[in-house]
């Protein structure tokens, strides 16, 4: 998950999380089409999952959460750093 300029999130899979959150700050053509305008990115969350599949139906599922439990995602992510 990445937090926008905007102060929004996007969440997204990657297989290189870090080449991906560079597409997003610099590439037109690779970066998604939301990212684009909400430059720069920095990334806030990440989990690693054993499958695709995984890692799809774990983005779902974070799509789905309120901003409000994204956030309650990202402080307890890094209260554990």
């Amino acid at each position: 998950m990445v937090r926008c300029a905007d102060g929004s999130l996007y969440t997204g899979i990657s297989m290189d999380v870090v080449r991906r959150v560079a597409e997003h700050n610099s590439s037109n053509e690779l970066a998604a089409n939301y990212t684009r305008a909400r430059r720069p990115v920095i990334l806030v969350y990440q989990e690693k999952q054993d499958t695709r599949s995984a890692a799809g139906k774990r983005e779902y599922a974070i799509k789905q959460m309120d901003r409000k439990e994204k956030m309650a995602l990202i402080a307890a992510a890094s209260a554990q750093l």
